[in-house]
């Protein structure tokens, strides 16, 4: 018989169905974040921060990125307890709605530098 999965497997797994299971704003928002596009700085998809799991982050600028769908509206309760959560783990969080990553991807892209700049990781020099 085998054993039941360790607890500390748990989120990673599940972090890997989410990444399997993206919507079409994760996928085009991670289209444009993957492989150190801007300024090379390295950003994470489904990353287990503490029991919870953020869309994407950047680890060594301690934000998340929380692309959120319709259902996000009736829940803002939730959403405000997992920003503390990721708050008492040194994590900020952005969130934008799936319509925002759609329809104003470069609009979305440029508040994450803004992020980016806030938190040191990149300079005003570098970006021009």
């Amino acid at each position: 018989m085998a054993s039941p999965p360790s607890p500390h497997r748990i989120p990673h797994d599940r972090a890997r169905d989410l990444r399997r299971n993206q919507t079409e704003a994760e996928k085009r928002l991670w289209a444009r974040l993957r492989d150190g596009q801007i300024y090379g700085v390295k950003f994470r998809r489904q990353f287990p921060i503490g029991e919870f799991i953020a869309d994407f982050a950047c680890p060594i600028a301690r934000f998340a990125i929380e692309p959120d769908g319709a259902q996000h509206a009736e829940q803002t309760e939730k959403d405000q307890c997992r920003t503390r959560l990721l708050a008492e783990h040194g994590y900020r969080v952005l969130r934008f709605w799936n319509e925002e990553v759609m329809t104003n991807l470069e609009g979305v892209l440029a508040l994450i530098l803004l992020e980016l700049r806030a938190s040191g990781i990149i300079s005003k020099e570098q970006v021009g």
